[in-house]
């Protein structure tokens, strides 16, 4: 995600420094006209405006707080904005930090994907305070088209959580309904064109389930970080007395991913185990007469 964001504030003209874990990232957007930084605490002292996006609250804590981190070698009056999803708590220690330093600090983490990232699209969902948020959103703008300002420091981490249980649970109900609807003998395309005319459209169907139709699960979102968000919101649900059953569901299928090893598939890839429980393929070669016939005999046989 941070490569193709870090490559549209470059075409847009801002003068950006990288830095990333693996080289190769870092040399891709040198190409493109960006600066190297060999270190966060180097950029943070040649920017006012420090951006992260890590991978979970570990990294962000040590990216920005640690001994060679932003925090210890940003300016007084800088702006980070922390882009990850982490959980809402890590971000209010952030943001307390950054007060304490007399530095802006936002938690804005995004939704729409590899592909919102490199078009710009991306939904942004910023908590912190009003003036940052403006401060901001320049810059925002040039990496999303929906920028809103959800509440104080913690409250954009909170949305992203809310944000991933609904996504997840579609994603696990459009697995299902593909399953259904296509061993019962209903041509997929078709199902999915009905769906999309009624009260079921939404954006896993549009955006997913062609992909699942194809076989294709190259990753716009890991099921291992989806597992790892909807932890997030588990603890946060745990923290309020919150009951949240169906993401906790959603967990173990994204959980069962990793553990058979499809862990690195896009997030849509929730439609194989269901197909694995079910000795169905969506997508398959078998046609849905076939389809429907044996469903019928394995009825029968019961």
């Amino acid at each position: 995600m941070g490569k193709p964001m870090a490559s549209r504030l470059v075409n847009a003209g801002y003068e950006v420094f990288v830095n990333n874990r693996s080289r190769s990232a870092t040399d891709e957007l040198v190409a493109q006209g960006a600066i190297a930084g060999e270190s966060p605490a180097e950029i943070a002292r040649r920017c006012d405006f420090v951006i992260t996006m890590l991978p979970d609250g570990a990294d962000v804590e040590s990216v920005l707080l640690g001994d060679d981190g932003v925090m210890n070698s940003v300016e007084p009056g800088s702006l980070l904005v922390d882009m990850s999803t982490i959980a809402p708590a890590t971000a209010r220690h952030i943001a307390s930090a950054g007060r304490d330093a007399n530095v802006g600090v936002l938690d804005a983490p995004v939704s729409g994907g590899e592909r919102g990232a490199i078009d710009g699209t991306l939904s942004i969902m910023c908590g912190g305070e009003p003036q940052d948020v403006e401060r901001a959103r320049a810059v925002l703008s040039v990496l999303g088209n929906r920028i809103v300002h959800v509440g104080g420091p913690g409250a954009g981490q909170t949305v992203k959580a809310c944000n991933q249980i609904m996504v997840g649970a579609s994603l696990q109900a459009m697995g299902e309904a593909l399953v259904l609807g296509t061993k019962a003998g209903v041509d997929p395309e078709a199902l999915i064109e009905a769906l999309l005319g009624g009260a079921a459209r939404c954006w896993a169907l549009e955006a997913r389930a062609p992909r699942v139709l194809e076989r294709d699960f190259s990753p716009g979102f890991r099921c291992r970080l989806h597992h790892k968000d909807l932890g997030i919101a588990l603890a946060t649900g745990a923290e309020l007395g919150v009951a949240l059953p169906i993401t906790a569901s959603v967990r173990e299928f994204l959980g069962a991913m990793g553990s058979i090893g499809r862990g690195d598939y896009d997030h849509s890839g929730l439609v194989t185990l269901v197909e694995d429980m079910s000795d169905f393929r969506v997508g398959s070669e078998q046609s849905s007469e076939s389809a429907l016939a044996d469903s019928l005999e394995a009825r029968d046989g019961l």
